[in-house]
């Protein structure tokens, strides 16, 4: 990764964690916090530019991405994102909310046999975020919330194309279960700030300010208004 982003006025916080994590809750509850002490915010999430949504979309229903191609794909959403959408905020001294960064590729691609340093050296173009929590959830717990929040989980999110388990919940389970040994082996190489995913949603707010707040010092705060 690039080690530049202190030469931007911004600031760049990222989130990771497997599906069901919690993660995305957090950085909303974060956003609002840090809108009402006056900060310009930029969200960003991950698999969302129009330059590959169809194709990611038509392929992923048609179930036609080998681990490489899904890697490459997603390492094209990224960059499109990354120089659109979180560097010029960065440059105008905005706050970047990023839910999932380059680690999300690090963690699932490597699940799905890509090699490590392949992935990484894919993204070596990627501004090192200020700070990038990852929230730690087992996958048990992680099924236990998603199939009690939503309609399925889907065939890539389960990994069957790497598992190949028909049991839906039961592959989700490996899968996310090898997502989240790299997630545990990143901690220590990118410095990852871990929340434990099983707190109160209150607990892991007040932990992610108190580790935010610690870095605004000099960050720039909107106008006011008149």
């Amino acid at each position: 990764m690039r080690a530049d982003q202190e030469d931007f006025p911004g600031r760049l916080f990222i989130v990771e964690g497997i599906d069901g994590s919690g993660k995305s809750t957090q950085l909303s509850l974060l956003q609002k916090w840090l809108e009402s002490e006056g900060y310009g915010t930029y969200f960003s999430e991950w698999n969302s530019s129009p330059l590959v949504r169809d194709v990611t979309r038509r392929a992923k229903k048609k179930r036609m991405f080998t681990p490489m191609t899904f890697s490459l794909i997603h390492a094209t959403d990224f960059a499109d994102r990354s120089e659109r959408h979180i560097i010029p905020p960065l440059k105008a001294g905005a706050i970047v909310l990023a839910d999932r960064y380059a680690y999300t590729a690090f963690a699932r691609d490597v699940a799905r046999g890509v090699n490590a340093r392949w992935v990484r050296n894919l993204y070596r173009f990627a501004v090192t975020p200020t700070i990038g929590f990852y929230f730690r959830i087992s996958a048990d717990e992680a099924v236990k919330r998603i199939v009690g929040g939503r309609d399925a989980i889907s065939y890539y999110e389960a990994g069957i194309d790497s598992t190949h388990i028909e049991d839906i919940e039961e592959s989700f389970r490996v899968f996310q279960g090898s997502v989240i040994d790299e997630y545990d082996r990143m901690v220590d190489e990118f410095g990852l700030v871990v929340i434990d995913a099983n707190q109160s949603i209150e607990d892991q707010q007040a932990q992610m300010r108190d580790a935010v707040a610690k870095t605004l010092d000099g960050a720039p705060r909107m106008e006011p208004r008149s």
